[in-house]
C-alpha cells in the first residue's frame, strides 16, 4: 500500500505491567518466547505493503532503541521510506512530555515528507496478525472520515480498552474509555485508520483550543461532526497492558488454535533475530505443554511454561505455568508455580515461589532470590 503510512503511537500507552515495565517501555515487553510486543502491529504493517513506518516514542525507549535498530528485520532499512523512530519531545516552558497530538505537531515534518495520503494509526499492545489493506479497502467503500478496527469478545478481559457503540450500517456513536458505563461487547483496538490532511487539521485545532490527546480529544469530542465507522475484525486478538493479561494472554500461546493464528499464517511475525544454539534437553529433563526457545539447558521438570532464550533449569526444579524470560537460572530442587520471572533472574536451590492464576507472582530484572 504505497498510498498508506503506518504510526505506532507510544505515546500515553496505558500501562499497568509493574516490575516488566520498570526499565523498559511497554512496547518493547518481551512476549510469547522470542517476541516483543511491538513486532505484531509493525509485521501487520509491513506484511500489509506499508513501507513508511514511525514509531512515537516517549519513555524508557533504549531497549525498544536496541530491538528495532534499523528495521532490517522488517524490510525497512530503506534509502526511501523506511522506519523512523522519533523521540518525545518536551514542552518548553513546562519541560515535561505532553500528549500525542502535541507530539505528532513536533514531527510534522515527518507527515509533510510523505506522499501518501491516509494514516494507520496504532498502539504496540495489541496482539494479533492482521490484514490492514481489508481495513483500508473498507474504509474507502464506506466513504468514511475514520475508520476504528473493533473487535466482539465474549469474556472478561483484565486490561484496559475503550468500549464502542456501533450501528447496524458500521457507523460509530459513542467511543467511551474504560471508566465508562456503556454496556457493549465491541472494544476498540485502538487502530485508526484516516486521511493525513484530517489527521494534520485535527492536530493544528485541538492544540488550538488547548486539547492535546488523538482519541479523547480528537475524535470523540467531535464524533457527531465526522464520520466515524467500525471495522469488524474476526481473528485472535490478546490486549496486552495488564500484568493480568500479559499472563493470561502468554498462557493463550499454548494453545495451538491460538498459536497457528498468531504465527502459522501467510503472513509472518518477524523480530530481531539472535543466533543461538538449540535447546538442550538432558537425561533428567522431563517437559510438558510448553514453548523452548533456542538456547535453554533443561535438566528439570518443565510443564505449561513459557521459556526465552538461554534459560537454565537445574535437576531436581519444577517449573509450572510460569513464564521465564532470556537468561534466567533455576538452581536444583526449585519449585515455581505461576509466576512470570524477568530476565537474568537467579534462583538459588530449594526455593520455592508460587503465585496465583490472578496473581501471578513477579520477579524484576536481575533479581537474586
Amino acid at each position: 500500500m504505497k498510498k498508506v503510512m503506518g504510526v505506532i503511537n507510544l505515546v500515553n500507552e496505558p500501562d499497568d505491567l509493574e516490575e516488566l515495565t520498570y526499565f523498559r517501555c511497554p512496547a518493547s515487553v518481551p512476549f510469547g518466547g522470542r517476541y516483543r510486543l511491538i513486532d505484531f502491529t509493525l509485521s501487520s504493517m509491513v506484511n500489509s505493503g506499508i513501507d513508511n513506518v514511525a514509531v512515537f516514542t516517549q519513555h524508557k525507549y533504549r531497549s525498544l532503541m536496541d530491538h528495532l535498530g534499523s528495521g532490517k528485520e522488517w524490510d525497512l532499512d530503506r534509502k526511501r521510506d523506511g522506519l523512523f523512530v522519533l523521540p518525545s519531545v518536551l514542552d518548553e516552558p513546562t519541560g515535561i512530555s505532553r500528549g500525542d497530538l502535541f507530539q505528532f505537531y513536533s514531527h510534522r515534518d515527518y507527515f509533510y515528507r510523505g506522499k501518501e495520503e491516509l494514516v494507520i494509526i496504532s498502539r504496540s499492545h495489541m496482539v494479533c496478525n492482521i490484514n490492514y489493506n481489508e481495513v483500508v479497502s473498507y474504509h474507502q467503500d464506506m466513504q468514511a472520515d475514520i475508520t476504528v478496527i473493533y473487535k466482539e469478545v465474549d469474556e472478561e478481559i483484565p486490561a484496559k480498552f475503550r468500549r464502542l457503540a456501533v450501528k447496524d450500517d458500521g457507523r460509530v456513536t459513542l467511543i467511551e474509555d474504560h471508566t465508562g458505563r456503556l454496556r457493549t461487547n465491541k472494544i476498540s483496538m485502538e487502530m485508526y485508520v484516516m486521511s493525513k490532511a484530517l489527521l494534520l487539521d485535527m492536530v493544528e485545532s485541538c492544540l488550538a483550543q488547548g486539547y492535546d490527546h488523538l482519541v479523547r480529544d480528537g475524535i470523540m469530542k467531535n464524533i457527531d461532526k465526522l464520520s466515524v465507522y467500525g471495522y469488524k475484525y474476526e481473528g485472535h486478538l490478546g490486549i496486552v497492558n495488564s500484568i493480568q493479561s500479559y499472563y493470561r494472554q502468554s498462557m493463550q500461546l499454548l494453545d495451538p488454535k491460538v498459536w497457528r493464528e498468531l504465527f502459522f499464517q501467510k503472513n509472518l511475525i518477524y523480530t530481531k533475530v539472535k543466533d543461538e544454539p538449540p535447546a538442550k534437553y538432558l537425561d533428567s529433563a522431563n517437559v510438558k505443554n510448553s514453548l523452548i526457545a533456542n538456547g535453554c539447558i533443561i535438566e528439570g521438570r518443565a510443564e505449561n511454561c513459557i521459556l526465552f532464550r538461554g534459560v537454565k533449569i537445574r535437576k531436581g526444579a519444577y517449573v509450572k505455568n510460569s513464564i521465564i524470560l532470556q537468561n534466567c537460572e533455576i538452581e536444583e530442587n526449585v519449585i515455581i508455580e505461576n509466576a512470570i520471572l524477568d530476565k537474568d533472574v537467579f534462583i538459588s536451590r530449594g526455593r520455592v515461589l508460587t503465585g496465583d492464576y490472578r496473581a501471578p507472582f513477579i520477579a524484576a530484572k536481575t533479581k537474586v532470590i
